[in-house]
Parts: structure tokens; sequence; C-alpha cells
């Protein structure tokens, strides 16, 4: 037996039409199997609040061993984890192909799949998932919609903790009236003399994207048209992270049929698809293929997926960008996502952003905490600000003008986690926040001028 692998990590696909993939029996005896080996390691002690959950739970046991923790009490580390994938993907070193065979989010997701399976899903945690539906609701009253999710709002906040389970100090994302796609009608006039002219992408707006901050759609059509790709918008529904998140794994692969049925004509058309946050990348090209590893369309969609800073980036390695790119002032605090690195596609973010001349680039590799939709619900917020708190921290020191993240929600968190600071630190001492936090084309897009 080797102890650890150098091999790159394999998954397997989750064989959840096998009735005994939400056996709780079966599932428990597996989460022992697996804790009895991370209580063994503790290599991913500081990645989230599993890990710590997990480990307190053996040190204040009877026994300080596994055998000593309640099976009833598995559940606090199984709520605790983001399926940020970081400790699949970076830090346990007994992932397939090793025999110990660990794959520590996917069982999270099993636990939570038979919970709901037997009736004990959260409502709560359903209706914030339903991001397409209060995408649409929220968006027709957009103004009253924001002022409603405002933190100082103490009508509202109050009463959305009691109903959705968020906690009254969340930051939450604004909505807009017009979504991406009805926005994206306006396109900028594709450059025919760029070196890319030829490519052609196929935009999956996501559901961030379409109803929450259509700005960074904007932004990648803007750079994707100064650089020659003639683009389409396509959004025929959410990507079912959300619902992924909750277990509801029937839901996500209906979607991820639907999804693949509508972009295979575009395929058929030599159109590229790209996605606009690193979550639905993901899911296209890894979690979608492992749900349905047997479905040809959505195969033959993982291998069409680019997430769009891997477009830009492979657009500045093979054809070059096109000219024009100038400097931006001031330094650029560049987080690094959990599922851009999950992705296994590189440091992308950094890659483009250094295409713009004299760029200083201050990285951010630790995990933001938020979460998803986790990160705002009473009970996990003050958790994920305190997983974040390194990353705002460090931001905060460094005083940036911008502060970056290919993950939106990633990027709101952080920035909160600074505020967070600020608030504690001596008038005379304090520093200046960026206003909001950027995707990284939206930088790309200020440095060739594009007006967004």
């Amino acid at each position: 037996m080797r102890e650890g692998s150098l091999d790159a990590p394999v998954r397997h696909p989750l064989d959840w039409n096998d009735p005994d993939f939400f056996d709780m029996e079966k599932i428990e005896a597996e989460l022992e199997r697996v804790f009895d080996i991370c209580h063994g390691c503790r290599r991913c002690f500081n990645l989230c609040d599993s890990f710590p959950r997990l480990f307190d739970l053996i040190d204040e046991s009877p026994t300080g061993e596994l055998d000593g923790v309640a099976k009833k009490d598995y559940k606090q580390v199984v709520d605790a984890c983001t399926l940020c994938d970081m400790c699949f993907m970076v830090s346990c070193p007994y992932v397939p192909p090793h025999e110990f065979n660990l794959d520590f989010p996917h069982l999270m997701l099993r636990y939570r799949a038979a919970e709901l399976k037997h009736g004990k899903g959260s409502w709560s945690a359903r209706a914030l998932s339903a991001t397409d539906r209060n995408g649409k609701l929220a968006g027709l009253m957009a103004p009253l919609a924001n002022w409603a999710g405002a933190t100082d709002n103490r009508l509202m906040r109050p009463l959305m903790e009691r109903l959705a389970d968020v906690d009254p100090a969340a930051a939450l994302p604004a909505f807009h009236y017009e979504t991406f796609s009805q926005q994206a009608l306006d396109a900028p006039e594709v450059e025919r003399t760029a070196p890319a002219h030829g490519r052609k992408a196929v935009l999956y707006a996501t559901c961030f994207v379409e109803y929450n901050e259509p700005r960074i759609g904007r932004a990648a059509q803007g750079v994707l048209a100064r650089n020659g790709v003639e683009t389409r918008v396509v959004y025929p529904t959410c990507c079912g992270m959300p619902q992924f998140e909750q277990g509801d794994l029937a839901d996500v692969a209906a979607r991820a049929r639907s999804v693949a049925k509508e972009m295979g004509r575009w395929i058929d058309e030599g159109y590229d698809i790209l996605a606009l946050t690193p979550s639905c990348a993901l899911m296209l090209k890894f979690e979608w293929p492992l749900l349905l590893p047997d479905d040809e369309a959505v195969k033959r969609l993982a291998q069409a997926t680019f997430d769009v800073t891997e477009y830009l980036v492979d657009i500045a390695a093979k054809e070059g960008l096109a000219p024009g790119l100038q400097p931006v002032e001031g330094t650029i605090a560049l987080h690094l996502a959990c599922h851009s690195r999950a992705q296994n596609m590189g440091n992308k973010a950094r890659e483009l952003l250094k295409q713009i001349p004299e760029a200083e680039i201050k990285m951010l590799p630790r995990c933001s905490g938020h979460g998803g939709s986790w990160g705002v619900r009473k009970g996990n917020f003050e958790t994920a600000l305190k997983v974040g708190k390194p990353v705002a921290r460090d931001v905060y020191k460094a005083a940036p003008k911008y502060l970056a993240s290919e993950c939106p929600l990633a990027g709101m968190h952080i920035r909160q986690g600074m505020e967070r600071i600020d608030a504690a630190t001596p008038a005379a001492e304090r520093k200046p926040i960026p206003a909001a936090s950027r995707h990284p084309v939206e930088i790309l897009a200020e440095a060739y001028g594009i007006p967004l």
C-alpha cells in the first residue's frame, strides 16, 4: 500500500439510481470508515468547518476515538460541508486511485440526498435554491426586492430570517429588472480584424449573471467581441448547483439533460460553450457527467465547455489577445475561487489579468468561506465569515484598488468580512475598501476601455 498518492484525482460516477445509495445505514457505515481515516490524518483541519467539527467530536468523546462519537452527531459534520471540493482536489492524499477511495464531498452529498429522499430536507434551503423562480419574481419588482434584502432593513430582514432562515446580517445579491439575456440583445459589434476572429461562443448566462450581475455578462460579451469572437447568449435554466447542494440529484439530472439538449444544436454549428461563473462551469464539465455517465449529450457538452477566463487565456495563448489593453491603476487583490481550482485548469484568472500591462496582482489562495446559499443561512453566516477571515484580513491590509474573484458571491462575502475588520479598527488606522468586488473579465473590459 502506498501512503498517499501523486496520481491525479479520479472521481467515480455517482450511482444515485441504486437504492443502496440512499440507505442511511450503509451511508453511516461509509461515514464511519471515512471519518476514521480523516481522524488519523487531519491534513484538512484548516480547510472548512466540517473537519474541526469532526475532530472536536472525536477529541471530546469518552474514548477520544471515533467509536466514542454518536452516529446522530455525524450530521453536524455533513451540515458544515459547502461542497467546495478543496479536500478532494487539493488536500486529501487518499482520493482515488488510492485504495482508500475517499471522496469526502460526494459522501456529504450522498447523506443529504438520503435525507431529502426520506423527507428530511430543509424547506427554507429548497426555497433559497429556486434561483430561476426567485430571480424572475424579484426582477419584476427589483427596487422593492433590493430594498427588502438590504442588511439595514429592520422590517424585512427579521421576517426573512423567520420565513427563509436567512441570517439578517448576510449581504444578499441585488436583482435587475432587465436580465442579462435581455441586455445582451444590444450586442457590441465583433472586431473582424482581431486575431481570434472566426471563433464562435455561446455564453451560458448562469442564474447569477442572468438575474443578479448582468454586468459580468456584458463585460464578457464586450471583451470577446473586441477579440473577434461572435457570441450568442443562451440560458435554458439554472445549472442546478443550488439543488446539488441540497442533494436533489433527480432535479439536477433533469436540468443537465435539458441544457445539454439545447446546447447540442449550438455545438453542431461550431460554437464553444462558455460558463460565466466557476460553479456552473464545474457542474457542466464535471458534476453532470458523473451524474449521467451514459448520456452522450451531457458528455459532449462537458467536452465543449470552458470557463470564460479559461477561454480568454486560450485565445491569448493561441491567437493572442486583440491590442488595446491599457494599464489599470492600483493593485488587484485576486481571490482564487474554490470552484475554479476544482476544475483543475490552473490559475486562469491570474493568467488573464497578467495580460494587462503593468498589472500588479496580489493572490488570495484561501477559501472565502461562503459556500453559495449555505453561507447566507442563519447558523452558517458567522461560521462562513470565520473561515473567510484570513482572506478578508489579507485584502484589508493590502488596501488594493480592486477586489476580484471569479465567484461573485465569494467576492461579496470577502468584502463583507473586510467591513467587519474595518469596524473593529481604530479610526486613524482604517483603510479604504473597494466599493464592490469584480469578476476578472470586468477588469479586462476596463483595461480595454469598454463601457459597461
